[in-house]
């Protein structure tokens, strides 16, 4: 039996919770992070493909945030690219990192519900995870214009409007 058109299009998308608030805050939360990163990378056409999610907290975030960029400071969201893919398998994208406190307080802050705040930032980390970045004009307004349409069919309203870029810390 060939397995070629099963490993073609396979998704993996692992999440861990390392932070209970997340669980009691968004009862959902598995299902609403793999719904997302699969329509994130339906959007980007990106077939086979395997991505890590950490639903993590603020001091978590912050240590990842000083390591890795030097910043001393959580952020509501890291994304680490994997790089090469394993040979005959998905396409292993990386990690997106959340941490709870900073996206809790984000969304009260913009008046937004949680949960779409949640799938606007993991929309972001892994367009990043697939090579989007908004460290120029017109490649910010890219990434942007695909967040928004992956958003909106979540019936999400643009993220953008009144807020600015979700960017990290």
């Amino acid at each position: 039996m060939n397995d070629a058109p099963a490993i073609k299009s396979r998704i993996v998308i692992d999440v861990a919770i390392s932070s209970p608030a997340w669980r009691k805050e968004l009862p959902g939360i598995v299902r609403l992070c793999r719904e997302t990163v699969r329509a994130a990378l339906a959007d980007a056409g990106s077939g086979a493909a395997e991505v890590s999610l950490l639903l993590s907290d603020d001091a978590a975030v912050r240590t990842l945030n000083r390591r890795w960029r030097g910043k001393d400071a959580p952020t509501n969201v890291l994304s680490f690219s994997a790089g090469d893919a394993v040979p005959g398998g998905p396409r292993l994208l990386g990690d997106v990192v959340l941490a709870f406190e900073t996206v809790a307080r984000e969304a009260a802050e913009q008046g937004k519900p949680l949960a779409h705040h949640v799938r606007h930032l993991i929309v972001h980390g892994v367009l990043h995870l697939l090579g989007h970045d908004h460290e120029r004009d017109r490649a910010a307004a890219r990434m942007e214009n695909r967040e928004r349409r992956i958003l909106a069919g979540f019936g999400i309203p643009d993220p953008y409007r009144a807020t600015g870029a979700p960017g990290h810390g």
